[in-house]
């Protein structure tokens, strides 16, 4: 153990306390490695100047990165200042110094991503071993940016705007940062995509993995095979030149593009323009429904392959990234044990199922996509005993699977828990850890008498590369796509880029507020587009009692809004999806509850609580006539008197926890326990997101205080 000299424990704690002071001001996310904190600041005004130094000072993305600097400094601040770029022998206001050079195009898994930034004597300083860390710090920089706050009375400030004197010392913590988009279930058009690569590098993420088909859609140009996307795009699709423009973007900003085009599985979009790729007799169509389609490829014929390597090979030339996505999951063997054709091919090869097929059609497009110069990814279920450990497995079943395949020698990447489209909490994309079993899923191997696995080794911890959160689009569009992402996809980018340590849920959710706010000046739209979406339902009502009504709501958790659903056709119009996944007004009332019921009866003040019930149930009354007054939003009728019913319900539950309580009558608890089964239920397809904290107020009266029955 080692001992610490009495000024040794002085240092420890002032950098402690520099660090807890650090993060309850600074809004900053991902959290950096390292953070100090001192007094003092830089202001931004009209004469700001950047420079630009070392070897690596023209290389175009910093070049790039540097205008874009101050076009979002003009934006963030209103200050309308030229560029005005200097010397590096000039005294700038920021200087930026790239020590080295990329030795290669593209950026590559791996590149270093680490900077330092210093603030301090009036002066900003970010420096790099490599370009990509000066675009990584520069999103630093850019967040530090803040409007000066009004000094006590009678002390003086600078009006404006200014970054703190700070330390910084920074990298990432996973290599592989990133983001799987399905534009296949609802075509994403490329400026939509590049907004959201701009809120990516915000957030240092680095990878966009482009889910480009699936049943519902083939979303490429493929000059090869041009009846791809004829028939299998309903004429949404990108074009090679927009492939390579988006591509360029995203180079721009530190991200790589990985393609993933689905096979054997989920493939149905390939057939209808090429129906001798599948197994059945056809025709095909592309399926509009939700859940796992039977239509597989052919992987008994050589014709598939031959197709394949002309295909892969020419998106091998349009895409530079190494990696190549092969999808390779939820394969349902039914076509393939049906035909007496590929049951005596299986027979012939001595293939005992319908896995060790897969693993076969694997093995034959890994070798089409080695040849054409790519790693090969897959998710889960490609991971066979005989592939080489140079491919990597994409997890989608949680860490067990993930540390098998680090325990086999495969690089690999977790994905369970990210799930965007789940509508999960950004706490709880928070918890989840590549590195660490959650404590839901242990608690249920324990209960199945199960083994508990052991967690990676050292060695097998630098074989897990990092993450991806997931974006599947069966439910998100391109005016929902954005507050379907953010800001959950900013936690999650701190889970990847930041230390581990780095957990505390209520400063995340504190800086999280401001980074939420700080993505607009991107032009992302996570609350102005659902704002017009509640301005489109009132019609030609005010919509400011829906926006109040809302805030009480969440939509439905993991699928069940799925099922018997045409999920291409049907418009996402409808007040579910003009809502964010989550709510803060009803985390921030569980908060208070809790604080509530954590004090001394005698020194409980229920008024705020009260008040901001009497403001939902106004906003109910307020929305009702709404809802008769518009078809769309008829459907929510019952639910405004749900809210109604809970809040009342609250409002009673407080009254009788008050330090002068009364005794509720004998059977309202009971009542109370009905209205509450009902409310924590599914109400359409919301749920009212302050019930768990209604049902602790309720449980919080004890049995022995009610009135006796007489």
């Amino acid at each position: 153990m080692r001992i610490f000299l009495p000024a040794r424990l002085s240092a420890v704690a002032l950098a402690v306390s520099s660090c807890l002071m650090a993060e309850a001001t600074l809004p900053l996310m991902p959290w950096p490695a390292s953070v100090q904190v001192q007094t003092g600041a830089v202001p931004i005004e009209n004469s700001f100047t950047i420079s630009v130094a070392g070897s690596g000072a023209r290389d175009p993305r910093v070049q790039l990165a540097v205008e874009r600097t101050f076009e979002r400094l003009a934006r963030q601040t209103g200050i309308r200042t030229l560029p005005h770029i200097v010397s590096p022998d000039e005294n700038a206001t920021l200087s930026i110094v790239v020590e080295g050079r990329d030795h290669r195009p593209p950026q590559r898994l791996g590149d270093d991503e680490r900077y330092s930034l210093t603030v301090a004597d009036g002066r900003i300083r970010l420096s790099a071993d490599a370009p990509l860390g000066v675009l990584r710090g520069i999103e630093t920089f850019l967040q530090l940016v803040q409007q000066n706050k009004t000094p006590p009375a009678g002390a003086s400030a600078p009006v404006g705007f200014s970054v703190p004197d700070v330390t910084i010392q920074d990298e990432p913590r996973f290599p592989w940062r990133g983001l799987s988009l399905d534009v296949s279930r609802h075509f994403i058009p490329a400026d939509e995509v590049k907004r959201t690569i701009d809120g990516m590098a915000a957030v240092k993420l680095n990878v966009l993995h482009w889910h480009l088909s699936d049943d519902q859609g083939f979303r490429v140009e493929s000059k090869k095979y041009p009846r791809l996307q004829r028939y299998g795009s309903e004429g949404m699709y990108y074009t090679q030149a927009e492939i390579r423009d988006v591509i360029a973007f995203a180079q721009a900003r530190g991200i790589r593009i990985v393609p993933e085009f689905d096979m054997p599985g989920h493939a149905t979009s390939w057939l209808p323009g090429y129906p001798k790729l599948g197994v059945g007799a056809g025709p095909y169509q592309i399926g509009p429904g939700y859940g796992i389609l039977s239509d597989l490829m052919d992987p008994t014929k050589e014709s598939t392959y031959r197709f394949l390597d002309g295909f892969i090979g020419e998106m091998a030339r349009l895409f530079p990234d190494e990696y190549f996505h092969i999808g390779g999951d939820e394969v349902n063997p039914r076509q393939w044990n049906e035909s007496p054709r590929v049951r005596a091919f299986m027979h012939k090869h001595h293939l005992a199922n319908g896995a060790e097929l897969q693993a076969y059609f694997n093995s034959r497009v890994l070798k089409i996509v080695i040849r054409h110069h790519k790693h090969m990814v897959g998710w889960d279920e490609i991971l066979q005993p005989d592939l080489p450990k140079s491919i990597v497995i994409q997890s989608w079943r949680g860490q067990e699977s993930l540390w098998e395949a680090a325990r086999e020698g495969y690089q690999t990447i977790l994905s369970a828990g990210y799930y965007l489209d789940l509508m999960q909490t950004a706490a709880y994309h928070y918890s989840v850890d590549p590195l660490v079993l959650p404590p839901e899923r242990k608690a249920r191997l324990e209960r199945q008498g199960k083994p508990i696995p052991p967690p990676p080794t050292p060695d097998q911890q630098k074989l897990i590369l990092g993450g991806e959160a997931a974006m599947w689009e069966e439910l998100a569009d391109a005016e929902n796509l954005d507050a379907k992402l953010w800001p959950r996809l900013a936690a999650i980018a701190e889970r990847f880029w930041s230390p581990q340590s780095t957990t505390d849920v209520d400063s995340m959710y504190r800086r999280l507020y401001l980074t939420n706010h700080w993505l607009e000046w991107l032009g992302l739209t996570q609350r102005s587009n659902l704002e017009l979406m509640r301005q489109r339902l009132a019609a030609d009502l005010r919509y400011q009692p829906l926006d109040r009504f809302i805030t009480i709501l969440t939509p439905v958790k993991g699928y069940s809004r799925h099922a018997g659903r045409n999920l291409s056709s049907t418009p996402l119009n409808r007040l579910v999806d003009s809502i964010p996944p989550e709510s803060d007004a009803a985390r921030e009332f569980s908060n208070a509850v809790d604080r509530y019921l954590a004090a001394p009866k005698e020194q409980r003040d229920s008024a705020p609580l009260k008040k901001q019930l009497d403001i939902w149930i106004e906003s109910a009354a307020a929305a009702k006539p709404i809802f008769e007054a518009n078809s769309i939003l008829a459907e929510n009728i019952a639910l405004s008197e749900s809210v109604t019913t809970l809040c009342k319900t609250a409002e009673e539950a407080l009254s009788y926890l008050d330090p002068n309580a009364t005794t509720p009558a004998a059977d309202w608890k009971q009542r109370s326990a009905t209205i509450l089964e009902t409310a924590s239920k599914r109400q359409g397809d919301f749920l009212i997101a302050i019930a768990p904290a209604v049902q602790n107020l309720v449980n919080a009266i004890q049995p022995d205080t009610q009135q006796a029955p007489k």
